[in-house]
């Protein structure tokens, strides 16, 4: 139990203090005294950033999924435990180091804010928040909508009939796209502690709104486990399924 608590609390660390800070560092123009109008500083933008989340989880997967299963996601760890992949207990734990590890990573993003003279160019150190172009309730569906099929796509490819090998890529690639699409709106949580870490040191609005980007990613998590249940294929689990019809490392 302790190296997967251990991995857990690793993954999501890498994941607020690589990702977040992908946001951090470079999502708008960098304000340098080395930037000039013929030699700008590059910003990665939302599509780098997305892409910095998705590459992120990529590599997490494959680096501690064998150990801990990689949630780095309370949202995650919660739809484990409604499908029975996960013990209670366990679950809970995985929660508490998740939110721990995002605390450090946040911590050491604001330290570098603060002490290194790195730039925020997101202006609240990477945190979520809605109010400018999407209002509460708005913010709440985004959030529970994009982490219910982030979730749901987690739970489908890591099911028994599922090919194991691809499934870091397809949960990366996943992550891509919800922040793709959730990065203009809320700046996308999908993750309680992602949101808890760097709202811890930010104060203000993003402290004000938090439990938003707490309470919707778990209610989308509910959902994915209820949606999973619901349309989950039994046909590879069953005696008679032909071998041609089960993956091949599952024979």
């Amino acid at each position: 139990m302790g190296k997967k608590l251990v991995a857990e609390f690793i993954g999501t660390f890498a994941l607020v203090f690589l990702a977040v800070g992908a946001a951090v560092t470079g999502i708008a123009a960098a304000r340098d005294i080395t930037a000039t109008a013929d030699f700008p500083v590059p910003a990665s933008g939302t599509l780098g950033v997305a892409i910095a989340f998705g590459f992120v989880l990529v590599f997490l997967v494959y680096a501690i999924g064998g150990i801990s299963g990689c949630h780095v996601n309370p949202a995650v760890t919660i739809a484990m435990m409604v499908t029975k992949k996960i013990e209670i207990s366990l679950g809970l734990a995985y929660m508490a180091v998740q939110i721990l590890g995002a605390i450090l990573g946040a911590a050491v993003l604001k330290l570098m804010v603060t002490s290194f003279d790195v730039v925020d160019t997101t202006g609240a150190l990477g945190t979520n928040g809605y109010g400018t172009t999407i209002n509460m309730a708005g913010a709440f569906v985004v959030e529970v909508l994009l982490t219910a099929l982030f979730v749901y796509v987690i739970l489908m490819v890591t099911d028994k009939w599922a090919v194991e090998s691809m499934a870091g890529v397809a949960i990366g690639v996943t992550l891509v796209v919800v922040h793709l699409v959730g990065i203009p709106l809320t700046g996308t949580s999908v993750n309680p502690a992602r949101s808890i870490g760097p709202a811890l040191f930010e104060g203000g609005a993003a402290l004000s709104q938090l439990w938003l980007f707490i309470v919707a990613p778990l209610v989308g998590g509910l959902i994915a486990a209820a949606v999973w249940a619901a349309s989950r294929s039994t046909h590879a689990d069953s005696p008679e399924a032909p071998l041609a019809d089960v993956p091949a490392e599952k024979v």
